[in-house]
């Protein structure tokens, strides 16, 4: 059994695969692994890159979009490894990260998921949610430009009025980066894919976490060219919309 499979699904993303796959294999040290990359019926040439640039990665193409959960469980039943890290395209780092987090949950046997410390392309803090979403921190985030007491709940949000320094227990982890063990994401039967895109990651780390801890490890940290599509396109904003109220109405039943 190889210690580490990696899932990554992409969808037109010709300018960034290149760059996360040369990281993988320059940095990623000591760590028997493979690298799935699952293509959600892209149009331009992500397909044609990676084929030419890295042939020991196995290209899934699904020739249909799907959904960001669907694609990632479009390996599950191919993955035998010890652990799986989950990756967005637009992910970058200069360090052996996933050693570090590897050795983590070596060490800890308890914990069923990690997720490093994620920055922005400029350096600051990216601050993701850290608790499980709820109609209040969803909506108040939305306004946390308008007074500071929304500010404040989205901070208790993203656990950014915390200082965290060694790795802590948290309720919510980010599909940017999501290192799990491969027999819990297997238990959990992956990804729901009622979840087209948005608040999938927070779905499944509340059905993960019965089986262990979820830690935010923030000793290690990558970068993350995050978009935040949906504050900018009316039909995303939709989908998250319409992933909140899914969302809410399981957590309502767990």
């Amino acid at each position: 059994m190889m210690d580490l499979s990696i899932g990554i699904v992409t969808y037109n993303n010709e300018d960034k695969i290149e760059d996360l796959l040369r990281d993988i294999y320059r940095y990623t040290e000591n760590v028997n692994f493979k690298v799935y990359v699952i293509d959600n019926k892209s149009k331009d040439s992500t397909v044609a890159l990676v084929r030419q640039g890295f042939p020991q990665v196995e290209i899934i193409e699904t020739h249909e979009n799907k959904g960001f959960g669907n694609g990632h469980n479009r390996i599950l039943n191919k993955i035998d490894s010890r652990y799986h890290l989950i990756l967005n395209p637009d992910i970058r780092f200069d360090s052996n990260v996933i050693r570090s987090l590897l050795d983590y949950m070596d060490s800890h046997e308890n914990v069923a998921m990690v997720t490093p410390r994620v920055m922005n392309i400029d350096g600051t803090e990216q601050y993701l949610p850290k608790r499980l979403p709820s109609f209040r921190y969803m909506v108040c985030g939305r306004l946390q430009g308008i007074c500071k007491k929304f500010a404040d709940i989205r901070a208790e949000y993203t656990m950014s009025d915390i200082k965290i320094t060694e790795p802590t227990e948290i309720q919510c982890c980010t599909g940017c980066f999501m290192l799990l063990r491969t027999e819990i994401f297997k238990k959990c039967n992956g990804f729901n894919e009622e979840f087209f895109m948005y608040l999938e990651d927070a779905e499944l780390t509340l059905r993960a976490s019965a089986y262990g801890k979820i830690i935010f490890y923030p000793l290690v940290c990558v970068t993350h060219a995050w978009e935040r599509t949906s504050a900018k396109n009316p039909k995303y904003l939709f989908i998250h919309i319409q992933s909140m109220f899914k969302f809410l109405r399981i957590q309502k039943k767990w």
